[in-house]
Order: structure tokens, then sequence, then C-alpha cells
């Protein structure tokens, strides 16, 4: 499909900086491509009016680390230059692939001093050498340490990489390491957050609980590619970054018996959707599953296993505007974001959500 198909202009002042206190007073668009009435306004906290026994809620449990970090590159017969780097997937002890800038300028072999504002780290204790270049920027960084040292040392001097429509405006600071996190991250590695988990609140959980909605985990690592803007003019000639996760027996076995009893999957965001229709057969059936995922969902494509999806209001030309267009139909997400913008929601990480029940296939 042509990309500019998914184009919309969207007012500055729609981008959320700041999300909503408390969290599940966020506005809810609720989209029903089959109701009479295909939206209607509500807020979060009324979610569980729109579910019903025996639906089961499935997060994304990974945590956000400070994955943005800045340093001097050194090259023999070169003076050090100020690079900044983006992690966005963990392949090994030592190693991460990042988003770098300025990325032309960096080579295989360059050694990197990591720390804050430049400066190097604890005299040179967060020090990585670029092994590989790939395209966009991306490189593949070895650091000097490994396993838990690395992590200590990244949590230590990296910042949290805000999506930079928000980092444009203002800069990230202490509050955004409690913001930017679901009250129920639990396995780190994402450089982005789950931001539809973002509304949930212990308050909300109890109230679900009540009706007798189930709630199930998986695990995706979010990465930085989330917020590159798609280039290509067709979506087929779109490659998608990968992320890793896993979705565990025990979850997947709950999730199918939901299935098989006749209640509903309700994925809380696109990263725990892209993960349950990776882990699911044709069938339906939702496996085992782990490793890295490129799933790349376009109109077009048939889901498997998923029935809701709530999400936030995402970019204009973006993978996930033709994900949740996929799921709920083109017209009538063209449509629903027409009305999002009217009436005043505010987009992206920060801002409010969408309730979007799928469309017949």
């Amino acid at each position: 499909m042509r990309v500019d198909l998914f184009d919309f202009e969207l007012p500055d002042e729609r981008i959320a900086l700041r999300p909503a206190e408390p969290r599940d007073s966020a506005r809810l668009l609720v989209v029903d491509p089959h109701a009479e009435t295909m939206f209607s306004d509500h807020i979060v906290s009324q979610l569980p009016s729109f579910l019903r026994a025996g639906d089961a809620l499935v997060f994304n449990d990974t945590k956000v680390i400070p994955a943005q970090l800045e340093g001097i590159r050194y090259r023999e017969g070169a003076p050090g230059q100020q690079v900044s780097a983006t992690l966005h997937m963990r392949i090994g002890t030592s190693r991460w692939k990042a988003f770098a800038k300025p990325g032309k300028r960096i080579k295989i072999g360059d050694r990197i001093a990591f720390g804050h504002s430049g400066e190097s780290c604890f005299l040179g204790q967060l020090d990585a050498t670029v092994e590989e270049k790939g395209e966009g920027g991306e490189v593949t960084l070895a650091f000097d340490l490994s396993g838990p040292a690395l992590d200590e040392a990244i949590a230590a001097v990296g910042h949290i990489p805000l999506p930079p429509y928000i980092a444009a405006k203002r800069a990230e600071d202490e509050r955004d390491r409690t913001d930017y996190q679901t009250i129920y991250a639990r396995d780190e590695g994402a450089v982005a957050a789950p931001t539809a988990g973002l509304h949930f609140t212990p308050r909300l959980f109890e109230a679900l609980d009540k009706v007798g909605i189930e709630r199930h985990f998986v695990t995706l690592h979010v990465g930085a590619g989330t917020f590159l803007p798609v280039k290509a003019d067709d979506t087929d000639d779109h490659k998608m970054h990968l992320e890793s996760g896993y979705v565990s027996a025990e979850t997947a076995a709950k999730l199918n018996a939901v299935r098989a009893r006749g209640g509903r999957i309700v994925c809380v965001g696109t990263t725990s959707l892209r993960l349950i229709e990776s882990a699911a057969g044709d069938d339906g059936e939702i496996k085992t599953w782990a490793g890295a995922t490129g799933i790349f969902i376009t109109p077009g494509y048939r889901f498997k296993a998923v029935d809701i999806l709530m999400t936030n209001f995402h970019l204009p030309r973006s993978t996930l505007f033709m994900l949740v267009s996929a799921f709920a139909g083109f017209e009538t997400m063209q449509a629903a974001y027409k009305h999002a913008i009217s009436t005043g929601y505010r987009f992206y990480s920060y801002g409010d959500a969408s309730l979007l029940f799928r469309k017949d296939q």
C-alpha cells in the first residue's frame, strides 16, 4: 500500500508532554466498527464496562532502561567527537545494537567513552568499540563490561530515551523515570515504554478483578525502531527492526483456554499484539515462543488470535497507525483519528487511549 495513505495533519498542541494524573483519568475513545455508533468518548477507568467476565487482558511487562547514552568517540589520529547512542536491542552479554549520531562519522573500530554530557564515565568504565555498522546510523557496540556490571553502568550514566516528539519540546527529567514505566514493569530490556500500559493503576486492576477479567503477561523488549518513520513510498519496501521477546508455555496455555471457552483476547498495546500474533498459528492457537520478531501488520493482514486492542494514538505514516488500520479497518481509523483530533484527544506516548474492536475478516 502507498505510505502516504496513512498520513494526516496533527496540530502541535495535541502532542502530550506529560501523562494524565491519575493515569486512569486519561480519555478513552472506544471504536467498534460493528456498532451503530462507531465512536464513543469515555475515560480509561471505565474500561471494565466494555469487557466481560472471562476475557483476558495481555500486558507487556518489559521494563524501560535508561538507554540513551552520551559520550566521546576516540580514533587514532583524529580529535575526539561527541556522539550519542540509543541502545535498541541486546544481542549478547556485552553487545548491543544502537542508533548512533552522527552515524556517518562513526567507523568500525572506533572507541567510545560513554558518560553524562560527553564526560567519560568512572574513568572509562563504560567504554565500547564499534564492531559493526548498518543502515540508518545503526551500529553494533561491544562494551568492555558485560552482564550485570554493564547493566549497572548503563543505569548509572544513561538517560530515559524520551520519544523524539517529546524530547524536541523539553528535556528528560527525574519524573520521567517513573512516568515512562508501567506499574507492572518487570523484565529489563526496553528502550521505549509499551505506552498503552501506562494508563493502568492499582485501582483499575481492582475494578477489572471484580468483573472477572483475567490478566496475563508476555515480554517484548520495545526497541528504538518503533520511533523511526517509514521512509519508503510503499509498505512492501519497508523493513521492520527486530524486537526480542517471549511467551511462556504457561501463558500460552492460559490464553488458549480463554479462547476455548469463548473469552476474548484483549491486548494492551501494539507490542503485546505483535508478540501474540507472532506466537499464534494459523488456527489461532498460541504457542510458546521466544526470539526476535519483525512482524509488520498492514491492512489485509488476517489476525489469528487477538480480538480487542487497547492502544494510544500514533504518528502519521507510522507502522503503528498501519497496524491499527489493519485491526479496526482503514476507513474506520481514518474517521476515528479525525474525531480524536477534532475533540481534543492527546496523542502519542503520554497521551490518551483508544479501545479498538477487531473488524470482521
